[in-house]
């Protein structure tokens, strides 16, 4: 088991910051993804914890042992690229049993041990066929199976799944999942999926311009965004966000956007100290509700989603909207008036200048 510690680890790429200053601690036996868009550096670190690619600065320690300098072989790691890289030459057996042929291990042991790990991958029966005559989800299982047979202390997945079906990669996150469970081992994975990140990890680092922005369970994640950029990064469909302001009258403070103003109760509270009364506030589609009585509004988009529809509605006078998560099959028409409401506990706020929560939740 390998514990990993990323303390403010820079690296540069012609004079721009790829990692900015990166800190992790990822325990033993953690799931931990590194989740963000294009560009955002999670590959990067990726590369730097596998020690494909040289720190600029920082430490990376694993074990508490400093292993900058350290070859990926004499760090124990084992990757997992987005290409499957499979010899094509090659059978499924020979693919699997390739590592332990560099490492001049005895056939025998390399017969067992590729056995084991076919069965584990439910590859048995293909150990025979060339990489060409399988379905891109057993290319990625053989890949994986490539990595688990090293036996190491971390295994490292570089958007693994990007080349498959939407069902595929449901399928093969659930069995990634599971085989990090079985193993015992410390998993680090990297994905522009959030979904795909919520699923499966002990904890997600959301990434923005090479730094973390958030590290935390999908809980934390998803519920307490420490920003507007996270918030809206995590969750389908994004985060609402209505821009206003504060209007506070005695012990009452509403929120205004355009003519539609919102009493906040309790959760004006909350609210600490902002430069002027400028605000942002978020809430999440499931936290929007349309029913018999809230703010008057109109129905803008309606979208079915099999077990759900999500609603967009809006108003004349702002270009403002919100959308509603609404259970089933709704049988609404755009044009048409309803009511909706806002679950005031879920609300959170937002400093328009900075785009950190300054409340709620």
């Amino acid at each position: 088991m390998t514990r990993i510690e990323l303390i403010d680890i820079v690296k540069t790429f012609g004079g721009v910051n790829a990692c900015d200053g990166v800190d992790l601690l990822i325990e033993e036996r953690e799931f931990v993804t590194l989740l963000g868009p294009s560009g955002c550096g999670k590959s990067t670190t990726l590369n730097l914890i596998a020690g494909l690619d040289d720190v600029t600065s920082g430490t990376i320690l694993m074990n508490g042992k400093r292993v900058n300098e350290l070859s990926p072989y004499q760090r124990d790691v084992a990757m997992v690229f987005q290409q499957y890289a499979l010899y094509p030459h090659m059978t499924v057996a020979e693919n699997i049993g390739f590592t332990l042929r560099l490492r001049k291990r005895p056939k025998s042991e390399i017969r067992e041990r590729v056995q084991r790990v076919a069965e584990l991958l439910e590859l048995t029966a293909l150990l025979d066929r060339l990489p060409r005559e399988l379905s891109g989800g057993q290319q990625q299982r053989v890949a994986i199976g490539r990595a688990v047979i090293r036996e190491p202390g971390v295994f490292l997945f570089d958007e693994p799944f990007s080349n498959l079906d939407a069902a595929l990669r449901i399928r093969m996150r659930s069995e990634v999942r599971q085989l990090h469970d079985r193993l015992g081992v410390t998993s680090v994975f990297v994905t522009h999926d959030q979904e795909e990140a919520m699923s499966i990890s002990d904890r997600i680092a959301v990434m923005r311009l090479g730094k973390v922005e958030q590290f935390g369970t999908p809980e934390e994640i998803y519920s307490t965004p420490v920003s507007k950029y996270v918030a809206q990064f995590v969750g389908s469909p994004r985060m609402n966000i209505l821009d206003g302001e504060l209007l506070r009258s005695g012990k009452q403070t509403d929120f205004r956007f355009g003519p539609i103003v919102i009493p906040l109760g309790a959760q004006a509270a909350t609210i600490g100290a902002i430069d002027g009364n400028r605000i942002e506030l978020g809430i999440r589609s499931e936290h929007v509700r349309i029913g018999d009585s809230g703010l008057p509004a109109m129905v803008r988009f309606v979208q079915p989603i099999g077990p759900e529809t999500h609603v967009t509605v809006g108003w004349n006078d702002t270009a403002q909207t919100l959308i509603a998560r609404v259970p089933g099959i709704v049988r609404l028409q755009p044009g048409a008036q309803v009511d909706v409401v806002l679950d005031p506990a879920s609300m959170l706020f937002f400093d328009p200048e900075t785009g950190n929560r300054i409340a709620g939740a």
